[in-house]
């Protein structure tokens, strides 16, 4: 009688949280932005992460991102573990795999919408004005190229700022309210986006939203409530 086949191996997740913990100091006293949290994403995977204001979400994205660390627990992105990786190869990691939208944008003023979107090239020793062009293209901000952040609206700032965290492939795409400042147009343009990068270039993307509609255009939802993940209902 022959034996049956085995199965076969599943691959690593691509980010791993185990019961990971972050607590800031607020007017003397200790708050846990996080209390404990376990989960996994797999490689390719488009995820929404949901919840109230201070329920956690902006902490789980700069972990995941890997510029904040955990007061315990641990954190694997890429297969590096980032509670024991120091500065040096966060910076590697995230200049070759990670790419980040802040609700803050972090544009540099003195630099045009082109130039911003280069500039993880530039610091990784590479260029593709090709590339930069059509990402802030199909951000709808094909005619928007030399100007600078100053002469550009919150959501057209929120646009190069997306762009410039995909120009260089990034493997994981991690995105705080990345359609908070755009009317429903651009942030279904956005979305569109992203969600054509994790098809076309294998990216896993993880995105923070307030907003209930959005988060069911992601693959799974990941419920954040008090610092723990909860149930995250229909």
């Amino acid at each position: 009688m022959s034996l049956p086949a085995p199965a076969p191996a599943q691959a690593a997740p691509l980010i791993e949280l185990d019961r990971v913990e972050r607590r800031y100091e607020r007017n003397g006293l200790s708050v846990a932005a996080l209390g404990g949290v376990s989960l996994s994403i797999a490689a390719g995977e488009f995820v929404a992460v949901v919840g109230p204001s201070g329920c956690g979400k902006s902490t789980l994205l700069n972990l995941i991102a890997g510029v904040d660390r955990a007061d315990a627990g641990r954190v694997l992105v890429c297969g590096t573990d980032l509670s024991r990786a120091g500065e040096r190869e966060l910076t590697a990691l995230r200049r070759a795999s990670i790419g980040v939208v802040f609700q803050a944008f972090h544009l540099v003023p003195n630099l045009t919408a082109e130039e911003n979107v280069a500039l993880p090239l530039a610091l990784a020793g590479r260029s593709d004005p090709e590339r930069v062009r059509t990402l802030l293209a199909r951000v709808g901000l094909g005619e928007r190229l030399r100007h600078h952040p100053g002469e550009l609206s919150g959501g057209e700032q929120q646009r190069v700022a997306v762009a410039r965290a995909l120009v260089h492939r990034p493997a994981l795409v991690v995105a705080d309210e990345p359609t908070g400042n755009l009317d429903s147009g651009s942030g279904a343009r956005v979305l569109a986006l992203l969600d054509e990068l994790r098809l076309t270039e294998g990216a896993t993307l993880v995105f923070a939203t307030h907003d209930r509609g959005l988060a069911r255009r992601a693959e799974r939802v990941i419920a954040l409530r008090d610092g723990l993940v909860v149930p995250a209902g229909p």
